[in-house]
């Protein structure tokens, strides 16, 4: 392929007399005239030391920056942070998270308008990289295309897998005396044997799937482990293919649309994924200027079967999905069934129909069921909305037996105050334990309550009582607990004018929340409630309060498409 590069962004950074300045730093660099004068591709990744899901993503770069030179275009990788949510759980380093995400868009989008890239070929491995990449791709609107760097492996304890699922439950099961201090080390140092992220159906594995049902990865990429030497095939690949979008001037905003992030739900509530992608798919639509808010997507939920029997609520982790042929067979089965739109297209050039068209369910595996015989007709993961949580909230249903719940209200005003409560068995059968000012802007940063979540399950009480917050949970998070309960209560939202005893009601059949309140005993304790001051009053974290909006619509930070007079891939 040749290109012209009259129209793209490098021109001004490589063509003509006054790229003089510019094009002496790349031969500084050891680029030939030739290198200059081809198109040039951001490569980003998120490597980092701070965690196995990052570990290999420049071994993998490297992969695709031989696929982008094999193609006459001039790769240039970068790197950008992330957070890494396995390390900053349950403590404060939590209230990063999310921020995370729209500082990696950011900071992609900077490196790429600073530098003038025509392309981005896009690496990440944590949970908030995902969506944090795949937003910086709508928002530039430049060809690109999204690689996962894939799971961790299994780790093997006394004849059973685990995952770090097991390791935080089993603090659980050691504060209340059912395994001693060299249990709880041995399955510490079994769980996670490799490089990768999380290995069961938990936010990356969720937003992994995303990334080939919404068109922005190639098919059949997100499955393979991190440390398969096949992955660098997937990469190099994808190196290749990214000169041909940009041949063809496919965008990604050619590729997500609203069927393709309608289709994007539906694998989410057939896989029993994260409730996180009620969050990230409506950060991702804004960047397009699409109208997808959290309710949209739990009304895909609502009608979409749950057929893959993936951890946290069921037995297999993403190394077994991968072996009988990954997410591309989860799509299979729903495309067979008729719940995927087929004409969507993606970074093949083609369809998602076209995609599967040679793809074979496989009969003799128990990981994936067609849609005529699922686990559960209705998703994995389903809204709730009434008078406790007037804009929505979300509940994971995946492996519940028991989809209703009656309690009296037990609350606290953050996770640490929880935790210790539950560490404690301070809190008793019956409980809809409510942790609150946890939301976006009330964290600041919308934390994620694994670490209680875990400890309630590994006590034994993971059936007994419920959680409630306006803050987020783990995609490991297993139990009745809703998040994502909106308005948050550092804007004044009914989860804020409860006090301990109230009744609350939580029914994930009918998708409601209530409290037994009236609106006149409501409005009363409104009148009394008064905002409540967090504790970052400066830096990054008290930036993000200033524009975070709503969970409802994805907690995103800036008006999005619809506000755009022009896109950086026009310049």
């Amino acid at each position: 392929m040749t290109f012209d590069k009259s129209k793209l962004p490098s021109r001004h950074v490589s063509v003509g007399p006054a790229s003089a300045p510019h094009r002496s730093y790349y031969y500084a660099m050891g680029m030939t005239e030739e290198e200059i004068a081809q198109p040039f591709v951001g490569v980003a990744t998120c490597w980092n030391e701070a965690a196995p899901c990052n570990i290999s993503l420049s071994r993998q770069a490297q992969a695709v920056k031989k696929g982008v030179k094999a193609a006459n275009g001039t790769p240039r990788e970068f790197c950008t942070i992330t957070v890494t949510d396995g390390i900053a759980m349950g403590h404060a380093g939590m209230y990063s998270s999310l921020p995370s995400r729209d500082l990696i868009a950011d900071s992609v989008e900077l490196t790429m308008r600073g530098h003038c890239y025509d392309a981005l070929v896009g690496l990440a491995g944590c949970d908030k990289s995902l969506p944090g990449m795949m937003m910086a791709m709508v928002r530039l609107n430049v060809p690109s295309i999204f690689i996962y760097g894939g799971s961790i492996l299994p780790g093997r304890f006394k004849g059973r897998d685990l995952t770090v699922q097991d390791v935080f439950e089993a603090v659980g099961k050691f504060s209340s005396g059912q395994i001693d201090a060299e249990e709880l080390h041995g399955i510490e140092c079994a769980a996670c044997p490799s490089a990768g992220s999380c290995g069961g159906q938990f936010t990356a594995n969720t937003m992994a799937c995303v990334s080939e049902a919404i068109g922005l990865a190639m098919p059949g990429s997100a499955g393979a482990p991190a440390p398969y030497e096949s992955r660098d095939a997937f990469c190099e690949a994808s190196g290749r293919k990214i000169m041909e979008c940009l041949a063809k001037g496919i965008r990604p905003r050619d590729i997500v649309t609203r069927k393709s992030l309608e289709n994007a739900a539906r694998v989410v509530a057939a896989s029993g994924g994260s409730t996180n992608a009620g969050l990230h798919l409506p950060a991702i639509a804004n960047e397009c200027g699409i109208d997808f808010d959290l309710n949209d997507v739990t009304e895909i939920f609502k009608s979409t079967p749950y057929i893959a029997d993936l951890k946290p609520g069921g037995r297999y982790v993403a190394k077994d999905l991968y072996e009988i042929g990954g997410v591309e067979v989860i799509m299979k089965s729903l495309l067979d069934g008729g719940y995927l739109h087929p004409d969507c297209i993606t970074v093949t050039g083609k369809t998602i129909a076209e995609n599967l068209a040679d793809v074979v369910f496989p009969t003799d595996q128990d990981i994936v069921r067609p849609t005529s015989n699922p686990i559960t007709p209705t998703g994995g993961v389903v809204g709730l909305r009434g008078n406790l949580a007037p804009e929505g909230a979300i509940v994971k249903v995946a492996g519940m037996k028991n989809q209703s719940f009656t309690g009296t209200a037990r609350c606290f005003d953050c996770e640490e105050d929880a935790y210790k409560a539950v560490a404690a068995r301070n809190y008793k059968e019956g409980d809809v334990l409510v942790i609150r000012y946890e939301g976006p802007k009330g964290g600041p940063g919308m934390r994620e309550m694994l670490a209680t979540t875990a400890a309630i399950y590994g006590q034994g009480m993971g059936d007994k009582v419920a959680l409630i917050t306006d803050g987020r949970f783990s995609g490991a998070t297993r139990g009745f607990c809703v998040g994502h309960v909106g308005p948050e209560a550092a804007v004044g939202g009914p989860i804020g004018l409860l006090k301990d005893g109230d009744k609350i009601t939580l029914d994930a059949v009918a998708g409601t929340i209530d409290v037994d309140l009236t609106e006149e005993e409501l409005e009363e304790r409104r009148k009394e409630w008064s905002p409540r001051a967090h504790h970052h009053q400066t830096g990054a974290l008290w930036r993000y309060a200033q524009t975070v909006g709503s969970a409802v619509t994805g907690a995103v930070t800036h008006p999005g498409a619809k506000a755009e007079t022009h896109t950086y891939a026009d310049i």
